[in-house]
């Protein structure tokens, strides 16, 4: 039972993570669409940032939060 409950919270908090990732994904490429061009700057210097940090082993995932989210961006190396 102790193991089943491990396995349970190990897998929500690896959804937690994903999801948030393609949270902080969205977010930054919603800075695209406002006017103010150093805020579209920073907007994609943190994207950018955000790309590189994501783990390969939650790109396919995060990918499939920012499908849901409609989002344009995707990570490669799956």
């Amino acid at each position: 039972m102790l193991l089943k409950r491990q396995k349970i919270i190990r897998s929500l908090r690896h959804w937690q993570q994903v999801r948030s990732w393609a949270r902080l994904i969205r977010e930054a490429e919603s800075l695209w669409h406002v006017e103010e061009k150093e805020i579209k700057r920073l907007g994609a210097l943190e994207l950018s940032q955000l790309l590189e940090e994501v783990p390969p082993s939650y790109r396919r995932r995060v990918n499939l939060w920012l499908i849901k989210y409609s989002v344009a961006t995707r990570l490669g190396g799956n």
